[in-house]
């Protein structure tokens, strides 16, 4: 009788204790922060459009299925030697049916994202006036491209959207965040 006595005590002390943690588990301090969600870019489209007119020159990575291994690169055209181009990113979502502007969400939380753009030291171009931020800081879904001299052999130009990065900030070594997309293109300048 005194073992069934110790039993229904055990059992109840065992009980309480398990209501005690699930009551002090369930505090308003433990509820889970909402996760933003990362953006799916599986296209991005760099169209550089000459000032003066003329052909346009477009640089573009694809991976349709967003799994890798590695995008496929398209470019079509050079840039000329002297010429001054207005130039636009598109990033799309191509799992989605249609495909998603992706562009339209980075612009809409342009405080969260940064375009950098690493020119090679054999490439001479310049890239310059990015478009801002809501808070007036490098945002770079458009800027102003210009041409230098002749190469006689490509250099290469990345091209790097940070998402949650250090503003303001003008070197992509120095910012943290995360990559939300990059790409690297062989150019020419005829």
């Amino acid at each position: 009788m005194k073992n069934l006595k110790n039993m229904r005590n055990l059992k109840f002390l065992t009980a309480a204790l398990i209501a005690s943690s699930l009551f002090i588990g369930c505090s308003k301090d433990d509820d889970p922060q909402p996760i933003e969600e990362e953006e799916v870019i599986t296209t991005m489209t760099i169209t550089l459009e000459p000032v003066e007119g003329g052909a346009a020159v477009t640089l573009e990575t694809r991976d349709p299925d967003a799994d890798g291994p590695l995008p496929v690169q398209i470019q079509t055209g050079n840039l000329a030697s002297g010429v001054t181009y207005n130039g636009s990113i598109v990033l799309l979502n191509e799992t989605e049916d249609p495909a998603e502007d992706v562009t339209i969400e980075v612009e809409m939380e342009n405080l969260l994202h940064q375009f950098f753009f690493d020119i090679s030291d054999d490439l001479d171009i310049e890239i310059y006036d990015l478009n801002l931020d809501d808070e007036l800081e490098l945002l770079g879904t458009s800027f102003t491209l210009t041409a230098g001299d002749v190469s006689t052999s490509p250099g290469t130009l990345t091209i790097t959207l940070i998402h949650d990065g250090t503003k303001p900030n003008e070197v992509l070594e120095n910012t943290d965040g995360e990559t939300d997309i990059d790409a690297t293109f062989e150019i020419s300048v005829l």
